[in-house]
């Protein structure tokens, strides 16, 4: 178990939790399977998993609202599962604070690359092969935009001082946007370098990690360039 990456899979469709939780052992993860939210939420508490796997709808206590308590408490990964992709949960989901979704029914395989695409981002929240931190290094690699303050060797942020608390996902972001201050970055080519999606992806991914960054460092520090994408104001 110690070298396995624990996953905690909340699912209350017996078929889908058991089928799901076997392929996800064949593939070496370490699983941890719940029927319901609150049971959900006391294994997350008593095991500390490495990524959560929320179905979002779950009897009991719902998978946004499951996911809120876990954001509340830790900034471990999520993907949220959802049977329709242009539902509304999907969007909710990622603005508890979710990292990613999967719309069911999914492919065993696709599933797992995009767990290993979540690990592998979080693992490396640095962005060590980025050209901004290279250059931040120079200056002691702490990046100043008006009142906010990007460290990207620390990877800390504060704003006029104060700290700011950024999920990884959030931080990888904002050290994209800071790596070339003023240029515009497409939602494709943030899916690709933030969420490693080298195939394309949703791009509602991208817009709502945009507006809870937005949220934490200043709505106007991000702006939309319409047609095109986003970029930081320097």
């Amino acid at each position: 178990m110690a070298d396995q990456t624990h996953v905690l899979f909340v699912e209350d469709d017996d078929v889908i939790r058991e089928a799901t939780q076997l392929a996800l052992e064949r593939d070496g993860f370490a699983v941890t399977a719940m029927p319901d939210g609150l049971s959900g939420l006391e294994a997350f508490r008593a095991d500390r998993p490495d990524i959560a796997l929320l179905d979002v709808m779950l009897p009991g206590l719902d998978g946004v609202s499951l996911c809120r308590r876990i954001r509340d408490e830790s900034t471990v990964p999520v993907i949220m599962l959802s049977a329709r992709a242009d539902s509304i949960d999907v969007v909710l989901g990622l603005e508890a604070g979710a990292d990613d979704y999967v719309t069911k029914p999914f492919d065993g395989a696709v599933l797992v690359a995009r767990i290993r695409a979540v690990l592998r981002r979080f693992g490396h929240a640095g962005g060590g092969d980025r050209a901004g931190a290279g250059s931040a290094a120079d200056t002691g690699g702490v990046l100043t935009f008006g009142e906010l303050e990007v460290d990207t060797e620390g990877m800390e942020v504060r704003r006029a001082g104060r700290p700011v608390a950024l999920t990884p996902t959030e931080m990888r972001l904002l050290l994209e946007f800071s790596s070339a201050p003023g240029t515009v970055f497409s939602r494709d080519r943030l899916l690709e370098r933030v969420w490693d999606y080298g195939w394309g992806g949703d791009t509602r991914v991208v817009d709502v990690h945009v507006q809870r960054l937005r949220t934490k460092i200043g709505q106007d520090r991000i702006e939309t360039v319409r047609g095109f994408g986003y970029k930081l104001k320097a």
